[in-house]
């Protein structure tokens, strides 16, 4: 690791004028400052180009238009164009915390062991105020087994060496939903993560976010760790795979459940059981789940 390092911020967005601003000013707000933002335009209609144009001054901020093609293809170009010898990605609806830059490179100056350093969210709304939500749990160290129970990497906060993500050939263009988390899986692979254990940015709930989409979402997911185990077939043991897959069926089938999307709930609870016929964890989901079907 350089000593004041630069560090390459990306950016995709579409149609997000209304909040890009305050992405844009988070960044540029930062308490470290050998950054460069890359704002990588996936074919915007409203006025996301006049918007940062008058950012472009800064010289930090370089903006790069494209056809609409897609979150992943225009968060590989930015990993294509990155100069930085560290990457961190920011949504043009969300916002940092001042400090995020600083910690994170404060944290790879004391673990340099690992490649990807993370935190916490604070959620907040459409109109940015707080809401009271949980971030979840959340580990150090090779998360393979953790990261196919859920996707406990908070994209957001993520920094990451640029040479480890341009190794493995940055997001997959045909993940439409959850690049992101195909991303970690696959560096999980070899890499080790650092969880920091505090708020390192603001995330925004909204209702037409693609993770809104609950079957178009667990679909993805479950093809992510389908494609990450066959192409990982030792990384991690039989008996490590059945658990962690039982998790991951087991809790989509909850959270289906409590959509009431009764029939997609009955397909997970299945293949839960199929890989651990035995979990308390499965039973318990399902008798309330039952329980939901009769009120």
């Amino acid at each position: 690791m350089t000593r004041n390092p630069l560090i390459s911020v990306i950016t995709p967005t579409y149609n997000r004028a209304n909040y890009l601003h305050e992405a844009i000013d988070s960044v540029l707000n930062q308490s470290y400052s050998n950054f460069e933002h890359l704002i990588i335009d996936d074919g915007s209609t409203d006025n996301t180009e006049e918007l940062v144009a008058c950012y472009l001054n800064s010289q930090k901020v370089r903006y790069f238009y494209q056809e609409n093609q897609g979150q992943s293809v225009a968060r590989n170009k930015g990993v294509t164009q990155a100069k930085g010898e560290f990457i961190c990605f920011l949504d043009s609806d969300d916002r940092w915390k001042l400090h995020k830059l600083k910690a994170s490179l404060a944290a790879f100056e004391q673990h340099p062991e690992v490649d990807v350093v993370y935190g916490d969210y604070e959620f907040i709304d459409q109109h940015g105020k707080k809401l009271k939500l949980k971030n979840m749990p959340r580990y150090s160290g090779r998360i393979s087994k953790e990261l196919i129970k859920d996707n406990c990497v908070s994209m957001n906060t993520t920094m990451v060496r640029a040479k480890t993500v341009k190794a493995i050939g940055g997001f997959s263009s045909h993940v439409k939903v959850a690049d992101d988390y195909d991303l970690w899986l696959r560096l999980s692979a070899k890499s080790k993560f650092l969880y920091l254990p505090e708020v390192l940015a603001d995330y925004r709930v909204m209702k037409n976010q693609i993770s809104y989409d609950t079957k178009r979402r667990l679909d993805s997911n479950t093809e992510i760790i389908t494609r990450f185990l066959e192409s990982n077939p030792d990384l991690l043991s039989a008996t490590e795979q059945k658990e962690a897959l039982n998790f991951f069926y087991t809790r989509s089938a909850r959270h289906c459940s409590g959509t009431r999307e009764f029939k997609l709930a009955n397909t997970y609870f299945s293949k839960a059981l199929g890989k651990k016929l035995l979990s308390l964890r499965t039973w318990r989901a399902l008798l309330r789940h039952l329980a939901n079907l009769v009120c």
